[in-house]
């Protein structure tokens, strides 16, 4: 019945008045229109939509729209409400990019000595030194003085072998790129000389990884006869020519590959006679150094090798477990034993210097202190006197046979 209704009323809707209706005359089209025509609304399509005009057609036509309508318009914003404030957005944190060079040298740690020359601390064995320093430990001295540092090498197709140098904390550049005579994909642990410029020396202490072949699982030992080894190897390296022979020759970069003297022998006789004395006393190495000619002359005799002796300066002994590993970072299987204080610009003189500490603390625990060995240098001594004692006997029995004839 509703359908039939609302067909009916759309029905009845005309457009207004027909042409057939009337005398035949157009009549101007007026506002007042025939109630229920649709004419009516044709005025707003050229002029300016209002929209409550058309919210109230609306309404009218389709009353059941009025609910949705409601719901659809937004709600007005009240002038006591603050306007909403917008969060400012977090900065992320950039996350620095770590050097995977950063603390990658093998760092010992300071060996803690105490000195106290009594009964109860040989026999406690609370001194510091390793029980087992002369079996189960290699020494490397005398450590010169300098930066450390990473040398790492690589190479391009057609370019000879370059090297960088980094530093042992942060992995910093110290020297980019200069030529050298190891081989490709090469990692040393070294140490530059304090006077590098005027030396050109690059002091090994051990290798990590060479010619691609990565040796820092191998024992200390091993690392250290591998080291020697190949750096024996390599050929002489030639300086490059001065720029300007009116001026000091200073070298660009280093040259000389020097390793640090290795000890495998960490008896008593080697530490206190041999290892110990020479830490002290500085180092002397022959280096190579273009020959200067006057008036800047740059021939080829001008590169040949001119070997001076050039002084190292001490700075302390390395100790290392003789079955230990390339580990990074800082490690107890290496202690650091110092020619002076690292910490003290003005040592206490009254203070013993770690290194003479070391070599009192060695005299102490593995000669007097030992009973193995004091045993042996006892059982030395009964045999030298029984012997005196013969000889003595013999001459006795002589002087008396010389006196009975």
């Amino acid at each position: 019945m509703t359908s039939r209704k609302n067909l009916d009323t759309f029905a009845d809707l005309t457009l207004g008045a027909s042409d057939e209706e009337g005398d035949g005359e157009l009549e101007p089209t007026t506002q007042s229109s025939r109630a229920g025509s649709i004419a009516q609304y044709a005025s707003m399509l050229s002029c300016p939509v209002d929209p409550t005009t058309i919210t109230n057609h609306v309404k009218t036509l389709t009353p059941s729209l009025q609910h949705d309508i409601a719901e659809n318009q937004p709600e007005p914003i009240s002038s006591s409400q603050p306007p909403a404030v917008k969060k400012p957005r977090k900065k992320r944190k950039s996350k620095a990019k770590t050097n995977k060079w950063a603390d990658r040298c093998m760092y010992a740690e300071l060996l803690e000595m105490v000195d106290d020359p009594s009964e109860t601390w040989r026999s406690s064995n609370t001194h510091g030194l390793p029980e087992d320093i002369e079996s189960g430990w290699v020494a490397l001295g005398p450590v010169p003085q300098g930066k450390r540092c990473l040398a790492i090498t690589q190479s391009a197709v057609g370019v000879p072998s370059y090297a960088t140098l980094r530093s042992r904390l942060l992995g910093k550049v110290l020297l980019s790129r200069f030529p050298c005579v190891l081989p490709p994909h090469t990692v040393l642990d070294c140490i530059l000389d304090t006077h590098w410029k005027e030396n050109g020396v690059l002091h090994v202490l051990d290798v990590v990884k060479w010619k691609g072949q990565d040796v820092s699982d191998c024992e200390s030992a091993f690392r250290f006869w591998w080291r020697d080894t190949r750096l024996g190897e390599l050929p002489v390296a030639v300086p490059p020519p001065p720029s300007d022979a009116s001026i000091d020759y200073a070298f660009p970069y280093p040259i000389t590959l020097l390793p640090v003297p290795y000890h495998s022998n960490t008896n008593v006789t080697s530490l206190l006679g041999e290892i110990i004395p020479t830490i002290r006393a500085p180092r002397f190495v022959s280096v190579r150094t273009p020959t200067l000619f006057p008036q800047g002359i740059n021939t080829e005799s001008s590169l040949n090798k001119n070997i001076k002796e050039m002084a190292i300066e001490p700075d302390g002994l390395l100790l290392y477990v003789k079955a230990a590993s390339y580990e990074s970072g800082t490690s107890p299987l290496s202690s650091w034993v110092p020619l002076v204080p690292d910490d003290d610009d003005n040592p206490n003189p009254d203070n013993p210097r770690p290194l003479d500490l070391f070599e009192r603390l060695v005299f102490w625990d593995l000669v007097l202190g030992s009973s193995q060995v004091f045993k042996i240098y006892f059982h030395l001594y009964r045999l030298l006197q029984r012997r005196v004692q013969k000889v003595l006997t013999a001459r006795v029995d002589a002087a008396d046979v010389e006196m009975e004839l």
